[in-house]
């Protein structure tokens, strides 16, 4: 642990527990978690904080965490019209946070009767400080993962030692936890009864629904007709409040602004407030501790320019010798078209695929991020679809992991070559999400297994004869390769009177094994059309 971290954790530590408050024996006198009734007795303890019971003193496993209702009161739902709550399912987009919760830990102290300022549109010099990420790392550390940094079985091929940062294994299956917990435990106390409200179906809203029901804060999340219900189901087995409203992400945002004022809940959307960036950044500190000698570290960028600011402000203040490179997919180069023009890019022309890239096309960013990112990130590369998905696929191969495009394209930049300067060195991989649907992630494996030619769809004409398909299948039998569909069909025609022709679906071990099938049936049948990707 640094020197800032151990100071910050020495000054809590012993103010947490005063030394007026411990008896001879070290143990505390009348202490908090004992009920009215055994402080009344004053020899009977509870002793089920050293017994584990609750989870928030300890790091939060993967395992499941017994469900609680959440603490809103019937009238409380008097807000909402039958049908926007009808099942309890919510909806979230993006989000903001409405002006700063509370001031930054580390600023002056503020006079009672002076009102905290609101962020100038101007960046400040130092909108996120070390201090402030070492400050998070301690608030959160026992809300979060701590997760591993292990080594790949794709560095020898690759030729460079890489270490992949398993931010996928959080709770909720995103690095956007660590923001989240880092925000919400920084709100004041009055806002914390009230609760929070979001509109939106992403990752962040995940994060929140989870985050704020263990920190028992009221949780709203509103979401459109046309969102996932797989996340909806998520978000109200968190214990959030879900409702599902209006047929567009605008209607529902609409909607969470509106109860928002009404009832005084505080309108979360993803911006760049200091808090937030502060507990992304925990990340570098984690790899930095975990990859002795780091020499690079790779991160998603596009909407995740905030994940990659607040890792760049944490390791560049550690080791200004490590490269922090962004990546973000080629669709949707929204990073590097604000570099280009020196402003953050708000709309781009053409709509990406948010289905397949998630939280990559998210909100955009603001100018604190793109400054930090501009100051700090020392390069941004783009990569193709089809790199996205072959990088998927390899996860499930080498890594037996199942991860989403987010996470998987940071590994996708090093498998297509995009950054060659790397070749020999020690790279740390952020892996930060896997919350892809089911049926896209099926659709994903087969188009990537299609794309590594190892899935290939050829057609032969066959005489009528007996015995010409049982040659076909004999040939691919000792071929060793599996066939996946096969269809025949009768040519009408004069021409093709006494032909048929044959379509084969067939998978390969590898491209050699699949470039030895196409030869041998190239020199069989001269009518041989293979399918190319």
């Amino acid at each position: 642990m640094n020197f800032a971290a151990q100071f910050l954790y020495s000054r809590y530590k012993n103010s947490a527990t005063p030394r007026e408050a411990r008896g001879s024996d070290g143990e505390e006198n009348d202490p908090f978690w004992q009920s009215e009734g055994q402080r009344g007795t004053g020899n009977q303890k509870d002793t089920s904080h050293r017994e584990g019971r609750s989870h928030r003193e300890g790091p939060i496993r993967n395992g499941h965490v017994p469900p609680r209702p959440t603490a809103i009161h019937p009238e409380r739902l008097k807000d909402f019209g039958e049908e926007e709550y009808l099942n309890g399912d919510v909806k979230t987009l993006e989000m903001k946070i409405v002006g700063r919760p509370e001031p930054l830990l580390g600023d002056p102290a503020i006079p009672p009767t002076q009102k905290v300022r609101q962020p100038s549109q101007e960046t400040p010099a130092e909108f996120i400080r070390f201090e402030d990420i070492s400050t998070a790392a301690l608030k959160i550390q026992s809300g979060v993962q701590k997760t591993p940094c292990t080594y790949s079985r794709l560095s020898k091929q690759c030729g460079i030692e890489i270490f992949l940062k398993k931010e996928y294994l959080q709770y909720t299956g995103t690095v956007k936890e660590r923001g989240v917990l880092c925000l919400l435990s920084s709100l004041r106390q009055e806002q914390q009864k009230k609760g929070v409200i979001v509109a939106s179906d992403s990752n962040f809203a995940m994060a929140v629904a989870h985050q704020a029901c263990e920190l028992h804060i009221p949780v709203f999340v509103i979401m459109a007709a046309d969102s996932s219900p797989t996340r909806l189901r998520m978000c109200r087995e968190y214990g959030a409040m879900v409702i599902s409203y209006g047929s567009t992400p605008q209607d529902s945002q609409s909607h969470a602004r509106r109860l928002a004022q009404e009832n005084g809940y505080l309108y979360l959307e993803e911006v760049d407030n200091a808090m937030y960036l502060a507990g992304l950044g925990t990340v570098g500190l984690e790899m930095f501790e975990q990859v002795p000698k780091l020499d690079a570290v790779v991160v998603p960028a596009g909407g995740h320019s905030r994940l990659l600011a607040g890792t760049a402000a944490a390791l560049k203040h550690l080791n200004r010798r490590i490269s922090v490179i962004g990546v973000e997919p080629e669709d949707f180069p929204l990073l590097q078209k604000s570099l280009k023009i020196d402003h953050p890019v708000k709309e781009q022309p053409i709509a990406p695929n948010r289905k397949l890239y998630g939280d990559l096309v998210g909100p955009p960013f603001g100018k604190e991020a793109f400054q930090l990112v501009k100051k700090l990130v020392d390069k941004v590369v783009t990569v193709s679809e089809q790199d996205a998905l072959l990088s998927m696929l390899r996860f499930q191969e080498y890594e037996r992991a199942t991860v989403d495009t987010e996470g998987a394209i940071g590994l996708a930049a090093i498998l297509a070559g995009k950054l060659p300067e790397l070749k020999g060195k020690r790279v740390a991989v952020l892996v930060s999400s896997a919350n892809m649907e089911l049926d896209l992630m099926r659709q994903c494996v087969d188009r990537a297994l299609a794309l590594d030619s190892r899935v290939n769809k050829f057609t032969v004409q066959l005489g009528r004869g007996p015995g010409d398909l049982a040659k076909l299948l004999d040939l691919l039998a000792r071929e060793d390769v599996s066939l996946l569909d096969i269809r025949h069909e009768a040519q009408i025609g004069a021409t093709d009177l006494f032909h048929g022709q044959v379509s084969c679906v067939v998978e390969t071990r590898d491209k050699s094994q699949t470039a030895q099938l196409r030869s041998n049936l190239s020199e069989r049948y001269a009518t041989l059309r293979w399918q190319d990707r």
